[in-house]
């Protein structure tokens, strides 16, 4: 590996910036980017000013910091994050608000519930079946519910 790298000379960080422009691609999220970006800018420095190693690393670890920062900004400016389906790999949350008819007795607790073909496991107040209730709140793959 110590021969290696003196090998790449300077097109090291431009392999470092082809390398996270990769990972960027495989990896879920947006993050590498602010990292890659920050490495072709110390490749290009390291051209034009023939840094040493410790100089070129300052420089990276600083720019990553500004990167990383400044493309959260933006990225919250642009409001990347929000969508118009939040709840899409979450669709209980969905039911929250909502009222349902039980096909099961709630009983010590817990019953059950038909909602679009699908069968959810309900905790809340004991109440008969065929009985109404709001979905109030979700705890892991259970549905809490109240009497309407």
């Amino acid at each position: 590996m110590t021969e290696f790298l003196p090998l790449l000379g300077d097109w090291l960080w431009w392999v470092v910036a082809g390398l996270l422009l990769m990972l960027e691609l495989t990896a879920p999220g947006v993050f590498f980017i602010w990292l890659a970006i920050p490495a072709a800018t110390v490749g290009m420095l390291d051209i034009a000013f023939d840094m040493s190693w410790q100089t070129e690393l300052v420089v990276f670890a600083a720019l990553s910091l500004v990167s990383v920062f400044a493309g959260r900004n933006w990225l919250k400016k642009k409001r990347v994050f929000d969508s118009d389906h939040p709840n899409l790999n979450q669709r209980m949350y969905d039911f929250v608000g909502r009222s349902y008819v039980l096909d099961e007795a709630i009983a010590e607790g817990r019953g059950r519930l038909t909602i679009d073909s699908t069968i959810w496991e309900v905790r809340g107040p004991d109440a008969p079946k065929g009985a109404r209730v709001k979905v109030t709140d979700i705890d892991g793959l259970r549905l809490i519910v109240e009497p309407v």
